[in-house]
This record gives structure tokens, sequence and C-alpha cells, in this order.
């Protein structure tokens, strides 16, 4: 069953992310399905940490814009907007470079609160990280515009 709210195109999407952490360090949303949304993000220079490993952070960073992203999905952008409450993240693999791809997926799609679990697996499909993002529902009032 589809989840959208939103019908928007993998372009415009992408476009939400100009000026932003997202172009800084290269996550592109690459794929939706009825209930699901991808992404990538390289592992390079730009996402390592000092040992040349992919750093966790930008894992989080992957994580927690997939899932925002696909929460804003879900709502009537004119009347609610998703915002941040806590995010978790365990990570499985070290990864030296390529590509990494995330996908999230609703736990809980709620009145006042989403929950969405973020897999990300390296270029072979082996899972990377395992993040759980939650996720609350406000007032399009509350927060600022796109």
């Amino acid at each position: 069953m589809r989840i959208w709210k939103q019908d928007i195109d993998l372009a415009s999407l992408n476009g939400w992310s100009t000026n932003t952490l997202m172009e800084a360090i290269g996550i592109q949303i690459t794929a939706m399905g009825d209930d699901w949304l991808q992404g990538t993000m390289p592992v390079d220079r730009r996402t390592h940490q000092p040992y040349g490993l992919l750093h966790g952070g930008a894992s989080v960073a992957l994580a927690e814009t997939l899932g925002s992203t696909a929460a804003m999905l879900t709502l009537d952008s004119a009347k609610e907007r998703a915002v941040g409450l806590d995010i978790n993240a365990n990570h499985m693999r070290g990864v030296l470079s390529g590509t990494v791809t995330g996908t999230a997926r609703p736990l809980h799609l709620g009145r006042s609160t989403q929950v969405w679990e973020i897999r990300i697996e390296d270029e072979n499909g082996k899972l990377v990280c395992i993040s759980r993002l939650t996720m609350a529902v406000v007032p399009a009032t509350a927060v600022g515009s796109r």
C-alpha cells in the first residue's frame, strides 16, 4: 500500500538538499517504492574518519536524511511537518571506499509520531549500519518552510 501523500519526483527531492549538509557530503535520493525510500552516499574524504573508514556520523546523517525525508512525504506539507526526536545507530561493519546505500521503511506512522528503520549496506549488500529514527509530527506553522 502506498504511504506517500506527496507526489514528487527524485530530482525535486534531491533539490531540497541544495546548499545543505546532504549536498556537501554527496547524499542522493535514488529510488522510492510504495513504502520505502532509498539513497546513496559516497565513502570518500568527505565521509571518512581519521583512520580512513566511513565516519559513523556520516552514516547517521544518511539515516536521518532518508528517514526525515520519507516522514515528510507521508504528510500534507501545508498542514504538518516532521521533526526529529531521536536517532540511534549500530555500526556493524567498516567501509573504506565506494558507496553505501540506505533504505528507510516505516515501523510506525502515527498522528503525532513516526518511527523509521534505516538499513545502510555496502556495495556487496552487507549491513554497515542499522538505525532507528523517531519523528514528531507538528503543525506546519511550528517550523520553517523549504
